[in-house]
């Protein structure tokens, strides 16, 4: 009986080792071809460095706080710096542990998800170990079913998210608001506070700012800096206290505006520029905008919810006392948000083409992950409204497997091709 035992657990040990092996792995790869991509800047650094801690490494968080976990947007960190502790996004594009998510999850889940509970089957992330607690906004049917997953192996506060953006769709929320308070100061054993409060909209405050003079940075044309490696700034913020983030990002701001000054650009050429929008693009599944900039396109827009979204609108406070700041975080997570997960999206399109305007694109990239219905159901009404305005979109369904990577390259390529064509000055045959 006892050699049945050590057996097992000798198959469990290779088994977490195998997992382990692959996870590193892969996120090194792609950190690697991040770093090779022509035009780093120099201060990218710490974010690569935050990453391979996560990934690579399998470390913990660098802070002296309490961590809780979020798997949406819609969570504000406002409330979780005020109550002492620091929000950690826990949404992965990690292969292994999709793989693993695979078996106990239904076959059309989507990736994220099964990423999700790969890990949860784990255990071998700290990131998920060290969370005093989990808050899971509600925003598919997917999600409200890992909720129940979630919920037997931590101290999880799900939270529902209307369909509607009326006034007591936003009451609700922030009756969830306050029962969110009571739990992270159960969780972390410290009171929120006006105080406090208005020190974590400071805080998210700093971060948006150098956030916002990044995006106009990054609208310089010739380009002062690539798509993937906006992308991978944003990913690292996941794992990053905000004001560590916002001074990381500032020495990046000071660093492309030096550029800028001397000339230097990413390349000297007109490179098609191409927004991403559709399901989230997470670390380390960067391969869609790694192939685009590979293949000589560059992303210029990002709509994803793991890229700007997720923190280029602040919140906006008219009534200064405690519950007009509640309402401020309430009003910035619903109002404006363009997740799918409204039944009335407009605001989504306005965010579209004012992205492209902004951003002088020339074509969308429409992602989506494979099982991701609320992305999937918009996309003929988007191609339809950008068709209006000449603007090419081409639909990429993927997950975080790596057998696809041909094909999306065919597509991408194509693709690519496709708008330099439509670029191209027309020549008169002479008369």
């Amino acid at each position: 009986m006892n050699m049945i035992s050590q057996n097992e657990l000798e198959k469990r040990r290779r088994q977490e080792q195998r997992f382990i092996d692959k996870e590193t792995q892969t996120a090194a790869k792609y950190l690697r071809r991040i770093a090779e991509l022509p035009g780093a800047p120099e201060s990218i650094t710490p974010f690569l460095s935050t990453l391979e801690r996560i990934y690579v490494n399998l470390q913990g968080v660098y802070t002296n706080r309490p961590t809780v976990g979020t798997y949406c947007v819609m969570t504000p960190q406002e409330l979780i710096y005020a109550a002492g502790a620091m929000p950690v996004k826990l949404c992965s594009g990690n292969y292994t542990a999709f793989s693993i998510g695979d078996d106990v999850t239904p076959r059309d889940a989507c990736p994220l998800v099964k990423a999700v509970a790969g890990f949860l089957q784990t255990g071998l992330m700290p990131v998920y170990r060290d969370c005093k607690m989990m808050v899971l906004p509600v925003t598919c049917d997917c999600k409200k079913k890992i909720a129940g997953m979630l919920k037997n192996s931590c101290n999880l506060m799900t939270m529902h998210i209307p369909a509607s953006r009326g006034d007591d769709d936003i009451d609700e929320y922030i009756r969830q608001l306050y029962e969110l308070m009571a739990r992270l100061e159960d969780a972390t054993g410290n009171a929120i506070t006006y105080d406090t409060l208005a020190e974590g909209f400071r805080m998210v405050g700093r971060a948006q700012y150098e956030l916002s003079e990044f995006i106009r940075l990054k609208k310089n044309t010739p380009y002062l800096i690539r798509g993937t490696h906006a992308m991978a700034m944003m990913n690292a913020a996941s794992y990053m206290q905000a004001d560590m983030w916002a001074y990381a990002m500032s020495r990046v701001n000071a660093e492309l505006k030096q550029k800028a000054k001397n000339k230097q650009t990413v390349t000297r050429k007109e490179l098609p520029r191409i927004l991403l929008t559709g399901s989230p693009i997470v670390f380390p599944n960067l391969k869609i905008p790694l192939i685009i900039e590979e293949m000589g396109g560059i992303v210029a827009g990002d709509e994803t919810c793991m890229g700007e979204r997720g923190m280029w609108d602040p919140a906006v406070i008219v009534d200064d006392s405690f519950d007009g700041m509640m309402r401020a975080l309430a009003n910035r997570a619903l109002r404006p948000c363009p997740c799918p997960t409204f039944a009335d999206n407009s605001q989504r399109l306005f965010r579209l083409k004012q992205l492209i305007k902004d951003n002088h694109i020339q074509g969308v990239i429409y992602h989506v992950l494979r099982g991701c219905l609320v992305y999937d159901f918009e996309y003929k009404k988007i191609e339809e409204e950008l068709g209006k305005l000449g603007i090419p979109v081409i639909r990429l369904e993927s997950d975080y497997n790596e057998e696809d990577i041909e094909q999306l390259r065919i597509r991408i390529e194509a693709f690519i091709e496709l708008i330099k064509l439509r670029q191209a000055p027309v020549r008169r045959k002479a008369v």
